[in-house]
């Protein structure tokens, strides 16, 4: 199991939402993908969805951008890799091939590691991102000369 990229862009730009979540004010893409670096045209997809499940709201003109729907601490994980990957299901056998042993053993640990991975995303939230984002900025300062 991997992080894919729509995952992974989603979550940045989520914790970049999150950050200017106290101001109300929207972020274009662009200033989204100049603090996290992603194509455009893939993000806008990707905020489409999380609009689509009410994750973010959109607004329009000139001020216009992106700014979460909801409080960060109230966003799980699991919430935004349902949101852009859809939620998993069991793949369907289409009726010919008849359930082996093996298959059946195969599928119940494959169904144990999805409800833990659930488990686990579930219980962690945007805030917690943030929280741990900005404990490791305290750790391990940037210095620039």
């Amino acid at each position: 199991m991997e992080l894919s990229s729509r995952v992974e862009y989603a979550l940045l730009a989520l914790l970049e939402l999150a950050s200017h979540h106290a101001r109300k004010e929207p972020l274009k893409i662009s200033e989204i993908t100049a603090h996290q670096a992603m194509p455009d045209r893939y993000l806008e997809q990707i905020l489409t969805n999380l609009r689509r499940s009410g994750l973010v709201q959109s607004h329009r003109g000139a001020k216009g951008g992106y700014v979460l729907a909801r409080e960060p601490w109230q966003i799980t994980l699991l919430d935004i890799v349902s949101s852009v990957e859809g939620d998993s299901h069991p793949k369907e056998t289409d009726g010919s091939t008849q359930p082996t042993i093996e298959k059946n053993v195969v599928d119940e640990v494959w169904q144990q590691a999805r409800n833990a991975a659930q488990s686990i995303l579930s219980h962690y939230t945007l805030q917690d991102l943030c929280q741990r984002r900005d404990a490791y900025r305290q750790t391990n300062p940037m210095y620039y000369i």
